[in-house]
């Protein structure tokens, strides 16, 4: 399936009510994994909380998964405030949202599919994006935080795509996505 195809099948997805519903308790529980979040520093996070989103933009695709990353991410600010709101990290939120939806919806689980969208996520979104973010809103000199950023994302590629993979191939051979989601 082409990625047109797949945007417009994942626009279609917002007229049932089941994908509200899914989602709805996959933010719930992304909010829950957010408490666990370690702060490393003024800067840099790691949390598992996209774990959950991550089953959101599989199942639904790019289109529901944009506008879940950013109104989870709107959200999550309102319940649990860390620093001042920043429409950037919203953005790349919906844009995470979109990146995995394109690349893993209506396909089956396969680690080279998850290891793919995780290094386009943390590239984009969290190594440029989240560093350009945050020279803004804090006035730190982007080439400061970037060897950071990029050493915590490089690191954490591969444990949240395996994380990821091994949770979802489980729930896929299991059939729990067939019943969260009959084609």
């Amino acid at each position: 399936m082409n990625r047109s195809s797949a945007l417009v099948h994942s626009f279609h997805e917002f007229r049932n009510v089941r994908t509200l519903t899914v989602a709805a308790m996959f933010a719930a529980v992304s909010i829950v994994l957010g408490y666990l979040t370690l702060e490393i520093g003024p800067y840099i996070k790691v949390g598992f909380s996209t774990i959950s989103n991550q089953f959101v933009y599989l199942l639904f695709g790019p289109a529901v998964g944009a506008f879940f990353g950013g109104a989870l991410d709107v959200m999550k600010y309102v319940i649990k405030p860390t620093g001042p709101y920043f429409p950037g990290f919203t953005i790349s939120a919906a844009l995470a949202g979109f990146f995995y939806g394109s690349i893993l919806y209506r396909h089956a689980v396969s680690l080279k599919r998850i290891l793919a969208a995780e290094l386009l996520v943390n590239v984009i979104c969290n190594m440029l994006l989240g560093t350009l973010w945050l020279t803004m809103l804090y006035g730190k000199g982007f080439f400061a935080l970037f060897p950071m950023r990029v050493f915590k994302n490089l690191i954490m590629w591969p444990v949240n795509s395996m994380l990821f993979y091994s949770v979802a191939k489980v729930m896929e051979t299991s059939g729990i996505f067939h019943l969260i989601k009959p084609e």
